[in-house]
């Protein structure tokens, strides 16, 4: 019998939990039911955002693929919805496993298209998703410049000898590396020298009104500063205005990322080939 305190949430002891946390525990559960059954349906797919040069925003330096379910109901849920709960689960691994096999495909179709694709650093010694990469990287040789493999600053600094050494192998293949979600964690600079990102992205907490907020001028100011030290190409996430957007090139930000430049599409123009001819 699996042990539920890996796989998925225990069942809540009313004896001992509060109405509060037996409401979150049951709908923790609702959460995992929800996603192991998409999964095992293949209703999973990626949403693509493109993330913008500050030199030129109408050209995209590339795009963002985002993990997305289908509920019973059919509709698209987000992963900020879902990936708290299964991230650190075997279902999480799975997640990442088809999230990563969807964007190798659409690179192989698109040999235009660079792709960023998110990963926890647990994933690294997840067999399938290994040799889901090492395949994927045997069938075409292009895709390795090509694609961009996003590492939250949580899970990295959690397991940095792991992950130092996966990033040394896939580097030589040619394959990029962000820090996401750069500042939501204890951040440890410490690491810095040891990982070689390549990209280091703001999380969008200190992003969000920047244009107006003085302490976030600050902070985004000092982590521009630390990626610029250490020769990594910086990203600007959640940028939602045309007033932080102008803000943030002048404060020296490589990319911009946000609805200020484009929504996530499950549709990208790679995908309707149809009706890119009659654009």
């Amino acid at each position: 019998m699996q042990n539920p305190t890996l796989f998925e949430p225990a069942d809540p002891d009313p004896e001992w939990s509060s109405p509060l946390s037996i409401a979150v525990a049951r709908r923790d559960q609702d959460i995992v039911q929800m996603v192991r059954r998409a999964v095992e349906r293949g209703q999973v797919m990626l949403a693509y955002q493109p993330v913008v040069r500050a030199a030129d925003p109408d050209a995209p330096a590339f795009y963002e693929g985002f993990v997305r379910v289908l509920d019973h109901t059919g509709r698209i849920i987000p992963a900020a919805d879902f990936i708290g709960v299964v991230e650190a689960q075997e279902l999480g691994r799975r997640l990442d496993t088809i999230a990563l096999r969807l964007g190798l495909e659409a690179l192989s179709a698109e040999p235009s298209l660079r792709l960023s694709i998110n990963m926890s650093a647990r994933s690294i010694g997840y067999p399938d998703w290994l040799e889901t990469l090492r395949a994927g990287l045997r069938r075409d040789g292009t895709i390795g410049e090509r694609l961009i493999l996003e590492i939250t600053e949580r899970t990295a600094i959690a397991m940095p000898d792991l992950v130092q050494v996966f990033m040394q192998e896939m580097q030589k293949h040619g394959v990029a590396f962000a820090l996401d979600d750069f500042g939501a964690a204890y951040t440890a600079f410490r690491y810095f020298k040891d990982f070689y990102f390549d990209i280091l992205k703001i999380d969008g907490a200190f992003i969000r009104s920047i244009a107006t907020d003085p302490d976030n001028q600050v902070i985004a100011g000092a982590m521009l500063s630390v990626a610029h030290h250490f020769d990594m190409l910086t990203v600007a996430e959640n940028v939602e205005t045309a007033a932080d957007a102008a803000f943030l090139i002048a404060a020296g930000c490589d990319l911009l990322q946000g609805y200020c430049f484009g929504a996530p599409t499950v549709r990208p123009w790679w995908s309707r080939p149809d009706e890119c001819r009659r654009a």
